[in-house]
C-alpha cells in the first residue's frame, strides 16, 4: 500500500493507493485559513499537523503494516519560517496571501536576464515577495531563521527530521531557476534575501527523502521507519494522478480556483507573461500554467448573497438566455492572475436593466466564470498549444448543463475524468515510484461523459466581446488611490 497525503489550503486529504493502482482508503481533515488583517491568508502549521493525523488513522484504519511508502503534495507558494529544529516561528503565509503586493516592485527593476529565468510572472502571494515583507516588516523573525520551506515540505521535515525542497514546488517561489533547473542564487543576491535558509533540492519521485521518525509515526499510528518520498506541488501532483503527462494534451480543473495546464517537455516561457511555467512531478518535464483565482469562489459567493441553493441555480439561472440580456459579471473578487495579473482587480455586474431578475445576476455570474476560463484557455494557446478538445477535472465541473456552457463558450469538446483526490493519488503515485513499485505513471480513465459545444451563438458572442471589454475600461477605476 502507498500513501498519498495533499495538504491543501483548507484541508488535507489522504489516499491509500494499493499497488494496482486501486483506492483502498480516503479521509480528509480541515483547518482554518485565518485573515487578521484585510489581504492576509495565514494557517498555524501546527493545525495541519493535528490534521494530518486524524486524516491518515481514517484512511489507513488497520493497514498501518500494509504501508510501504509515503509522498507529499500541497498547496503552493506559501512560506513557513522555521528554526533549526523545524519549529515554525509564525504561522505560515499562504498563496492567496497579498500583502506582499508592494515588494513587486522589487522585482520589476532586475535584470532582465535574471527575470527570464524565473519564467513566471511576478505575483503578490509567492514565496519570494513574501520573504521581502517579512525582511521589512518582521526584521527579528526574518534574522531567527533557520530554513523557509514549503508547506508540505514543512509537514515532510516534521514527518523525517530532515529538511528538503523539490523542484515543482520550488519553481513557484520566485526564488528558482525553471529553465536551468536550480535556486536563482544571483537573483536571490540580487533582491538582497537570504540563501543559506533555502534547503538542498532533491527529486520528487526518484529519492526517498526520509523516514518516518519515532515521533511521527506515533502521531499518525504508523510504522517506524516507512519511507517518505520527497512529492510535488499539489497542481503538478494532481497532473501526475490524473494521467496529465503527455505534451499537447490540456486540462481544465475547476475548484474554488480554476487552472487550466498543459504537460511540457521544453520550458517553453510565455513571452506575454500571462501564463505560469513550474516543473512537474516527473523528471526532465514541466507544465504551463494558466491561474484563473476566481471560479467557484465567485459563484459561491454570488449565489449565497442572491440566496440560491444549487438546484435553483440550475432551475432558475440556466433558463435565462444565452448572454444575459445584455448583462455581464466580472468576476475578480479577490483580484486577478492569469490574463490580467491585477491583485486590484474587482468584481461588477455592467448593464443592469429593469428588466433583469436575480436569475439573470446568477446566469450572468456563471457566463464570467466561463468568460474568465476562455482568456486562461486563450492564454495557454499564445504559448502555441491549440486545445481541440479538453480534459474535465475538479467537483466544479460535475452538473451538466455547467459543462455544456463551457463548451459553447469555450468551443472545444471536453471530457471527464472520474479520478477523485487528484493530488493525494499524485503523490501515492510518486510513493510508487521513490520506492521502486512503480516504473512509471500509472494511467486513469475518462469517465466516458463528453460534451460537445454547439454552434456558436450570437448573443453569446456579443456577450464575450463586452467582457473582454469591461476590464480595460474599469482597470483605471480599479486602480484609484494607488
Amino acid at each position: 500500500m502507498l500513501l498519498g497525503i495533499d495538504l491543501g489550503t483548507s484541508s488535507v486529504k489522504v489516499l491509500l493507493l494499493d499497488t494496482d493502482g486501486t483506492v483502498v482508503g480516503e479521509a480528509s481533515s480541515a483547518y482554518d485559513v485565518n485573515a487578521p488583517y484585510p489581504g492576509w491568508a495565514e494557517t498555524n502549521p501546527e493545525a495541519w499537523w493535528l490534521a494530518v493525523a486524524i486524516a491518515v488513522q481514517k484512511a489507513v484504519k488497520n493497514r498501518q503494516v500494509e504501508v510501504q511508502a509515503i509522498a507529499l503534495s500541497g498547496q503552493m507558494h506559501g512560506v513557513v519560517l522555521t528554526d533549526a529544529e523545524g519549529t515554525p516561528l509564525r504561522p505560515a503565509i499562504l498563496w492567496a496571501d497579498t500583502r506582499s503586493s508592494e515588494m513587486l516592485p522589487q522585482y520589476d527593476v532586475l535584470d532582465s536576464s535574471m527575470r527570464s529565468q524565473l519564467a513566471n510572472p511576478i505575483a503578490a502571494g509567492m514565496a519570494g515577495a513574501s520573504l521581502l515583507w517579512l525582511r521589512k516588516y518582521e526584521p527579528e523573525v526574518y534574522a531567527r531563521a533557520r530554513w523557509v520551506v514549503q508547506p508540505k515540505d514543512w509537514l515532510r521535515l516534521r514527518l523525517t527530521g530532515k529538511v528538503a525542497a523539490e523542484p515543482s514546488d520550488a519553481s513557484g517561489t520566485l526564488l528558482y531557476d525553471v529553465v536551468s533547473d536550480c535556486w536563482a542564487l544571483d537573483v536571490i543576491a540580487a533582491l538582497k534575501l537570504r540563501s543559506d535558509w533555502l534547503p538542498e533540492l532533491l527529486p520528487s519521485s526518484s529519492s526517498i527523502a526520509g523516514n518516518l521518525i519515532p515521533e511521527a509515526a506515533s502521531h499518525l499510528e504508523l510504522i517506524v521507519n516507512t519511507p517518505v518520498i520527497a512529492g510535488a506541488a499539489d497542481t503538478a501532483a494532481a497532473a501526475l494522478g490524473n494521467g496529465l503527462i503527455q505534451p499537447g494534451t490540456v486540462q481544465l480543473t475547476v475548484g474554488s480556483a480554476a487552472q487550466i495546464i498543459t504537460p511540457r517537455s521544453q520550458p517553453i516561457v510565455d513571452s506575454y507573461g500571462r501564463t505560469h511555467l513550474y516543473r512537474a512531478a516527473l523528471p526532465h518535464q514541466w507544465y504551463t500554467l494558466a491561474a484563473i483565482q476566481n471560479a467557484g469562489l465567485a459563484l459561491e459567493w454570488v449565489k449565497g448573497v442572491l440566496g440560491y441553493t444549487w438546484e435553483q441555480v440550475y432551475a432558475e439561472a440556466f433558463a435565462v438566455p444565452l448572454g444575459c440580456e445584455g448583462l455581464t459579471f466580472l468576476p475578480y473578487l479577490t483580484g486577478d492572475r492569469t490574463p490580467h495579473l491585477d491583485p486590484l482587480a474587482r468584481g461588477a455586474w455592467v448593464g443592469l436593466g429593469l428588466h433583469h431578475t436575480r436569475a439573470h445576476l446568477m446566469r450572468a455570474a456563471l457566463e464570467g466564470v466561463a468568460f474568465s476560463l476562455k482568456q486562461g484557455l486563450d492564454a495557454i494557446a499564445a504559448t502555441g498549444v491549440t486545445a481541440t478538445q479538453l480534459r474535465l477535472a475538479g467537483g466544479g465541473t460535475l452538473e451538466p448543463m455547467w459543462q455544456q456552457l463551457l463548451a459553447d463558450v469555450l468551443q472545444v469538446s471536453l471530457y471527464s475524468t472520474t479520478v477523485a483526490a487528484a493530488s493525494a493519488r499524485g503523490a501515492a503515485i510518486l510513493a510508487g515510484m521513490g520506492i521502486g513499485v512503480f516504473q512509471d505513471a500509472i494511467a486513469t480513465q475518462s469517465s466516458g461523459q463528453n460534451t460537445t459545444p454547439n454552434n456558436p451563438d450570437s448573443s453569446l458572442e456579443a456577450a464575450w466581446q463586452r467582457y473582454q471589454s469591461l476590464y480595460p475600461s474599469l482597470h483605471q477605476w480599479h486602480h484609484l488611490g494607488d
